[in-house]
């Protein structure tokens, strides 16, 4: 893209990179859905969530925006979407003002919930916000040492979903009062946790797509994604295993009788796992995985959407 013909608008768009929201929007909708089946659902708390998850992944892309332009990590021969600091097209101190300024929003959302969560959302608020900033800035950013999958697994499935429904779970627990400093019994249930799986392994499948397609140009500038320590072939079979997983976990609901065949749902959006992962499979260059990647980003927020409806519609009828 050239950059000479782009607004500042747009740029800000860019920046913000609004075709990573469904991955923060997907797990707080499963963890919606799973509140709706267990009884507990609490509709303004559900959006404060999802609210407060967006923000945090808006802020997480304005800070790798920003961080990988002045350690150098995005060059010109990278293949992927425009960055609009080493663009040129946003100053790198307002890309970092936006950056706090969004993650301040995001504290801001979250006191409400902090009031109602208590320790366990102070702990699982700031250590995400660290987490976004840790990943790409700071002294030894972590996404640079092969661990970035391991964070997009746990802050974007497992902590999303299962405090998602924590907080809504504790919310209709009036005797748990205000700021519990520990896990109320009960509202953090297995399947909770069994059902982040999914939004975990398809969020972080996104990354890994990310990483195969930036590998050459990431091992060249030092940054040490997971792709560039494994390779291709281990890092395509570490793709399947994620996406494989979201399809499995669907059929471990259905068969108990709690859920049901409505559990089954996802498993709609099989063709287009398959389809990315053929894609996956074969191809290393921006010209095909930047597609697919926003093809995956869509296989995340359908599957998930289907999800939360085989969860929730049955306890609506």
């Amino acid at each position: 893209m050239s950059t000479a013909t782009v607004s500042k608008r747009k740029a800000w768009l860019m920046a913000a990179r609004p075709q990573t929201l469904p991955a923060g929007a997907a797990p707080v909708v499963v963890g919606a859905g799973l509140a709706v089946h267990a009884g507990v659902f609490e509709p303004l708390v559900a959006l404060a969530a999802l609210v407060g998850a967006l923000l945090i992944q808006v802020g997480t892309n304005f800070a790798n925006d920003y961080y990988d332009a002045v350690k150098g990590a995005d060059t010109d021969e990278r293949e992927g979407f425009t960055r609009v600091t080493a663009g040129g097209l946003i100053e790198p101190a307002s890309v970092k003002r936006a950056m706090i300024l969004t993650y301040a929003l995001a504290v801001a959302v979250g006191v409400a919930l902090v009031a109602i969560g208590g320790v366990p959302i102070v702990v699982v608020g700031l250590s995400g916000i660290a987490a976004g900033v840790l990943y790409t800035g700071g002294p030894l950013p972590y996404g640079y040492r092969g661990l970035g999958d391991l964070f997009v697994f746990v802050y974007f499935g497992l902590v999303a979903v299962t405090g998602t429904y924590y907080v809504q779970a504790v919310a209709s627990m009036p005797a748990v009062g205000t700021f519990p400093t520990t896990l109320p019994a009960g509202s953090v249930p297995v399947d909770a946790v069994v059902a982040s799986l999914p939004a975990a392994g398809l969020s972080t499948a996104i990354l890994v797509v990310n990483n195969v397609r930036d590998r050459e140009t990431d091992r060249a500038a030092g940054k040490k994604t997971l792709a560039v320590y494994l390779g291709y072939g281990p890092s395509r079979a570490e793709f399947l295993a994620l996406v494989g997983m979201a399809y499995v976990v669907p059929i471990l609901f259905a068969l108990d009788p709690a859920y049901g065949l409505g559990a089954l749902a996802p498993l709609l959006t099989l063709p287009l796992a398959v389809g990315m992962s053929r894609t996956v499979l074969t191809r290393t260059d921006g010209e095909a995985l930047n597609p697919t990647l926003e093809r995956v980003g869509q296989t995340l927020f359908a599957h998930s959407l289907l999800f939360t409806l085989g969860l929730a519609v049955p306890q609506l009828l």
